[in-house]
């Protein structure tokens, strides 16, 4: 692995992999942050959602547009699943890919998040905001920690 280019970050739900699973992605448009941070649409109404195969989108819809941020390119449910991620400013052949994987736990599920792929970007790439390798790794980091703490909070309603 190429330093600079993994973001890890996990988080314990309580329930068993059959259910965090689906909630991660059946329901993501619940526990899916809103606002210009999380969301290409902001603040405005839209919805996430993942196709649910091998091939499947992870698309964001919102007045007349639909946008795919990602493939699908693994799916094992409840075990985990794979998709290539793409930022809305990644010019063709531009991807970072993202694994999340459930395992259970005593408590409950550990749900770890691998975003990785990021040394392929140059380091002058939009996507970065001008940021260093370590500050834009941490970034990302708390970006995925930002979303899994809702994710958190749906599973154990």
């Amino acid at each position: 692995m190429i330093p600079g280019d993994k973001v890890t970050v996990s988080v314990t739900v309580e329930a068993d992999p059959a259910t965090a699973f689906p909630i991660f992605t059946e329901e993501a448009d619940l526990w899916w942050r809103r606002g210009p941070q999380y969301r290409i649409a902001g603040r405005n109404p839209g919805i996430i959602k993942f196709e649910p195969c091998v091939g499947g989108s992870l698309t964001e819809s919102f007045d007349d547009n639909v946008v795919t941020t990602g493939t699908i390119i693994a799916w094992n449910p409840p075990k985990f699943l794979k998709f290539e991620w793409r930022g809305v400013n990644f010019v063709p052949g531009e991807a970072a890919q993202v694994e999340v994987l459930f395992e259970p736990v005593p408590a409950g599920t550990r749900v770890t998040i691998h975003h990785t792929g990021w040394a392929s970007l140059r380091l002058d790439h939009p996507v970065r905001h001008g940021q260093s390798v370590p500050g834009f790794i941490r970034t990302m980091g708390l970006w995925w920690g930002g979303l899994l703490t809702p994710f958190r909070e749906r599973c154990e309603t």
